[in-house]
């Protein structure tokens, strides 16, 4: 072979070698081009930083987020649309296999994601903060707590608890009393007292009060801040609690030398596991704290709409009479209400669920995507934020017929499963729910069995900022008394 026909077949390796490997880095390039190039999801991002901030939180303040927000957007773009919120890219999905998908998704996909200024006055060791073996942890407790066995042993204290509360504020003569207002003193009390086992002294309502104002407040802590005010609260609150469950342990301690039993309260749990060393000092207060706050302030409105809807529907008020008639007619003069009369409040149950249906206690939650997250052939970026809302399902004829009308009746067959949501679900479903229908329950019965009553304004304007807010507290008005036997 010459030494010009070597360099010629030299120069074609080469430029073969050349060809390969650019076509290759080519290949690469536009796998790369393809792996970048998500598709997110329809919607717009609106301004820089604030994105559609404004006009969430303005549909929200006047109770109509569903229709002044999701809804227009939905039309625009469908169910699963991008947007900004608080800053944040933000998807909101809706609809029934949405929930599923990324409730019971929650440690694997997508985990909960409050504000700064929440997680500050909640507690970081909360069980809202935990995942994994930590979560279990506490949420077994809770749930050991409100067990069948758990809920029986406090329907009595719950009744003493209403009774004690209606002969205090309802039976002093007022013709007019402010049941939205009543109904969180009386629902705080009860998970202090009956839920935990702590006595509730003056002023402490206030404090938890201030707390709820700077949950959702911009966290800089300046003098004379809504947060600044919270976090001063959480601290007396924090001072309050950790001298309560340090006595506790003593307690439990010397009972536990003298052979005693561990008394079933919640607080007698948290501060056993304490002992034991399973959860520390501070995860037993931010559970105590988040646990009043989820507890009281949500049942409380749950309870005001179901009188609502009961005053606006005379007709589901008359059945549903009859229904706790039926149940006091068995009673004896002194006795009170048992768990197995709480099962046989079935239309009660439906009307309270048909009220949380119009008028869900939360929104909605908002989760943060761990990974990136294929959904409805779209891709959600890992750091972004998920929306999912109660109103979603709650307001669509896909899943309820006629939604905006009330009808309790619907609630007679099975509701399709993650369509009712008020109480969220998955790993993260509400730990109180059963707490919270207790209460509603109870509460129910003994005001529709002891007094006459109606709502002085059906239809009061409802505004959130964040959390439910009744400009008139939701007045009641007494023509007369009845079946007044505290």
């Amino acid at each position: 072979m010459s030494l010009s026909m070597a360099i010629d077949m030299f120069s074609l390796s080469l430029s073969v070698l050349i060809a390969i490997t650019l076509a290759l880095l080519l290949a690469n390039y536009k796998s790369s081009i393809s792996k970048n190039k998500k598709k997110l999801p329809p919607g717009q991002m609106g301004l820089p930083w604030i994105g559609e901030t404004i006009d969430f939180i303005k549909a929200q303040k006047k109770n109509r987020l569903y229709e002044d927000f999701i809804q227009a957007r939905i039309q625009k773009h469908g169910k699963t649309f991008k947007t900004r919120l608080m800053g944040y890219p933000t998807v909101v999905v809706n609809g029934a296999e949405a929930n599923k998908f990324f409730l019971s998704n929650e440690f694997k996909l997508v985990v909960s994601s409050w504000p700064s200024s929440s997680v500050q006055l909640m507690g970081e060791n909360s069980i809202m903060e935990k995942q994994g073996d930590a979560h279990r942890c506490l949420r077994g407790i809770v749930a050991t707590s409100l067990s069948s066995s758990g809920l029986e042993g406090l329907v009595p204290r719950i009744c003493q608890t209403i009774g004690t509360h209606l002969e205090k504020y309802w039976n002093g003569g007022e013709k007019v009393i402010s049941l939205y207002s009543l109904t969180k003193v009386l629902t705080f009390t009860i998970v202090l007292e009956c839920l935990l086992g702590i006595e509730v002294k003056p002023g402490m309502l206030d404090l938890f009060e201030r707390v709820l104002e700077g949950v959702f407040a911009t966290p800089v802590n300046f003098p004379g801040s809504k947060f600044s005010r919270a976090k001063s609260a959480r601290k007396e609150i924090e001072n309050v609690l950790v001298d309560i469950i340090r006595r506790k342990r003593k307690e439990m301690e010397k009972r536990k030398e003298k052979g005693g039993e561990e008394e079933g309260i919640l607080l007698s749990r948290l501060v056993g596991a304490l002992i034991r060393g399973e959860i520390s000092e501070v995860e037993v207060v931010d559970n105590v704290v988040l646990l009043v706050f989820a507890a009281h302030d949500t049942t409380s409105f749950a309870i005001a709409m179901t009188f609502r809807m009961l005053a606006n529907h005379p007709n589901c008020c008359s059945v549903l009479e009859k229904e706790h008639n039926d149940i006091l007619s068995c009673k004896g003069p002194e006795e009170t209400l048992t768990y197995e009369d709480t099962k046989k409040m079935n239309y009660t149950w439906q009307v309270a669920r048909e009220s949380m249906r119009i008028f869900p206690p939360i929104f909605g939650s908002f989760r943060k995507a761990i990974d990136d997250i294929e959904y409805d052939g779209y891709t959600i970026p890992k750091g972004w934020k998920v929306l999912w809302t109660a109103y979603g399902t709650h307001y669509d004829e896909e899943y309820f017929e006629d939604p905006l009308s009330f009808n309790p009746d619907r609630f007679e067959d099975p509701i399709q499963p993650y369509a009712f949501v008020p109480f969220g679900g998955g790993p993260r479903l509400c730990a109180g729910y059963q707490l919270a229908k207790l209460n509603i329950l109870i509460f129910v019965h003994y005001v529709v069995t002891r007094y006459n009553w109606s709502l002085v304004s059906p239809d009061e304007p409802i505004t959130i900022d964040p959390f439910h807010s009744l400009l008139k507290e939701c007045p009641l008005e007494f023509p007369q008394s009845c079946h007044d036997t505290m």
